[in-house]
């Protein structure tokens, strides 16, 4: 490594992700991605009949997409710390004893019983991709020589992106009309949702460490 490149910055070079724009993931290739977040399906308790027809329904939904999508399901243990986190502020708030009590016991049934039972939590994401095209064109191009063609200015980056991320609009409601015809409702993540999804994918352990109790 060489020694002007901190670690941190070293990790940083094998993350695709250039930033989070306007909900818009952008990759240091230049291509967009979009994350919906897809609703649930209890496909077990529906009938046969309903089951095959979803399985059709979502075969068709496939098939009609000229585009990739990928489809991810993350299964986490359930994250229980902001719930224990309100039940001690409203722990160290309470003048009552016995309330406090009864709210001190509360948490430790809680902790031991998530704990035990080793919840799991699942979500499911839709990614919709766009790659802008692109046209390389070297001075011995002779499409060099044409003025449309010619480097002497800096693209538009911004006009760049809306006119990408228009594209992409396009293959999301697409994908989300596709979603519903099959019963799975969609919902696209903002720029919050999105950075704060990356960060559990790239930061897994975070969730792995234990939990502080405050004693009162």
């Amino acid at each position: 490594m060489p020694k002007n490149i901190t670690p941190k910055e070293a990790s940083q070079n094998f993350v695709p992700v250039k930033e989070v724009r306007d909900g818009i993931v952008t990759l240091r290739d230049g291509g967009l991605r979009a994350v919906l977040m897809a609703s649930s399906l209890n496909f077990a308790l529906k009938s046969e009949d309903e089951q095959n027809a979803f399985i059709i329904q979502f075969q068709n939904f496939l098939n009609s997409l000229d585009f990739s999508v990928q489809i991810s399901i993350q299964s986490r243990k359930l994250d229980i710390r902001p719930y224990i986190t309100t039940l001690e502020n409203r722990l160290t708030q309470t003048l009552d004893e016995l309330m406090r009590i009864q709210i001190r016991e509360y948490i430790d049934f809680i902790k031991s019983f998530t704990e035990a039972a080793n919840i799991m939590t699942k979500h499911f994401f839709v990614v919709v991709p766009y790659t802008p095209a692109t046209l390389n064109i070297s001075k011995s191009n002779p499409l060099s020589k044409i003025p449309l063609f010619k480097k002497d200015k800096k693209p538009d980056v911004s006009f760049t992106f809306e006119e990408n991320v228009s594209q992409l609009e396009q293959r999301i409601s697409i994908v989300q009309q596709g979603l519903v015809r099959s019963g799975v409702r969609s919902v696209q993540l903002g720029t919050e949702e999105v950075v704060e999804l990356l960060y559990k994918i790239f930061n897994p352990g975070e969730l792995d460490q234990p939990m502080q109790t405050n004693k009162t």
